[in-house]
């Protein structure tokens, strides 16, 4: 980057590509993916269907959309964020449930078929319905341009799956992303490119800056009240103003305007499961405290379930509650989250004995509708520690059960056992079993 100071403004007079990696990379999007695979499995036109795919076992009660096909999207306006009371009633409008299984199927056999284009260290799963590829070491032996390679990625989706794919195609990864945002959900082909040389004059002229990967609503009212009201602004901003007004984005925000990014996707950062969590939003108002504890229960019972599978045992135990409208408005508490350091331990039953704890310490009779289990400060378990204040054998047998039941749900699914109390009313574990990321997951051949 060169640039000029003058008085107190930075003003940027050319950026030098000369040193920024210049690979090839695609991003890859299923298009309408939920409300496309569910077309195909009723033998419609992903394009042409009118239809959409609405969860209605959530546990607010009211349905969501979370796909629309194309033609739903431009007949009725309905968005992915559309409530299913708001849905038009026209007989030509199919609304299906959610099948998150099959998506997670289709998901992976997609990615299957990339690899045939590309090796698997070059494929990055970016969601459930985008992958990035590294196609720089691959492309010349599937086509004479990037274009038609891409071109032949979607091909060959279809032709398997019947699905259509949308590809942008940059010199790095962001570039990649705001192509496909920008150029190829819009194109005709599906297919959108951007080089450093095209990005000033597709992305800079741009004023809705929240239409830009990465830039969200908040973000772009901040960058407005300092005067950046176009890409081109966020371009030819002060760098370091824009590092003292948002810190290490404001760098990244920078890097944005010019199209830079030196991700490597072979050095993906290895996470550390420094936690186990779960967390529920109940279906009414919870009053009763029985009902409430179950809920507890359930859920402490998942989270160390999910802990032991990975041989770990837990050294503190945290509990936050969220309350009802009613609740928060009469006293002002919003709800309560505690935690405390406790003797390392996978066993259920002494974890929701602290959990309890936590909550009948803090707990005034307040309406209950959020309710979260974290256990943290995690060691492997190297073997059974006995506890000098209990009977051994009963120690033993607590923990040869647990074990067992683990390795009964790991095999047939977590309803092939369980307590007698998840039948008790206020119980969920029963309703919210099948779900996939709190929608419902179906079966993958319904």
């Amino acid at each position: 980057m060169k640039g000029n100071v003058i008085g107190d403004y930075f003003e940027v007079t050319m950026m030098d590509y000369g040193n920024e990696p210049h690979g090839l990379y695609f991003m890859i999007d299923n298009k309408s993916f939920y409300s496309s695979v569910e077309s195909v499995e009723r033998k419609l036109n992903p394009l042409k269907s009118i239809l959409v795919v609405v969860s209605m076992t959530a546990n607010t009660g009211a349905g969501l959309v979370l796909s629309a096909s194309p033609m739903a999207k431009k007949l009725f306006g309905i968005t992915n964020v559309s409530r299913a009371r708001n849905l038009p009633k026209d007989p030509r409008l199919i609304k299906v449930a959610p099948r998150m299984n099959l998506y997670i199927h289709r998901n992976i056999q997609i990615n299957h078929i990339f690899q045939q284009f590309a090796a698997p260290e070059d494929i990055v799963p970016y969601s459930i319905d985008e992958s990035l590829l590294q196609m720089q070491h691959s492309w010349r032996l599937f086509g004479n341009t990037p274009r038609e390679v891409a071109r032949k990625i979607q091909l060959e989706v279809k032709r398997q799956l019947g699905l259509y794919v949308t590809v942008g195609i940059g010199e790095n990864p962001t570039q990649a992303k705001v192509a496909l945002d920008l150029v190829a959900k819009h194109d005709f082909s599906l297919l959108g490119d951007l080089n450093y040389e095209t990005y000033p004059q597709t992305v800079w002229p741009i004023t809705e800056l929240n239409q830009v990967w990465s830039i969200g609503s908040r973000t772009a009212s901040h960058l407005n009240r300092i005067g950046i009201h176009s890409m081109k602004n966020l371009a030819y901003a002060d760098p370091y103003q824009l590092k003292d007004e948002f810190g290490l984005m404001g760098e990244q925000l920078f890097a944005l305007a010019w199209g830079i990014d030196r991700t490597d996707v072979h050095k993906l950062v290895k996470i550390n499961d420094k936690s186990w969590g779960n967390s529920q939003v109940l279906p009414s108002d919870y009053t009763v405290l029985e009902e409430i504890e179950l809920v507890i229960s359930e859920i402490v019972d998942q989270t160390s379930s999910r802990m032991r599978h990975h041989q770990q045992l837990a050294g503190c135990v945290a509990l936050s509650i969220g309350f009802g409208y009613a609740s928060a408005e009469d006293d002002g508490r919003q709800g309560f989250s505690r935690s405390m350091r406790i003797d390392p331990t996978d066993n259920s039953r002494e974890l929701f004995g602290y959990c309890r704890k936590l909550f009948e310490d803090q707990w005034n009779g307040e309406v209950v509708r959020n309710i979260a289990v974290s256990l943290s400060r995690l060691t492997d378990n190297s073997g059974l520690q006995l506890d000098l204040f209990q009977e051994p054998e009963r120690q033993i047998k607590t923990a040869a059960t647990d074990a067992v039941l683990d390795r009964v749900r790991d095999r047939f699914g977590s309803t092939a056992v369980f307590k007698a109390k998840n039948l008790k009313k206020g119980g969920t574990f029963l309703q919210r079993a099948g779900l996939v990321g709190g929608h419902n997951g179906g079966n993958v051949f319904d």
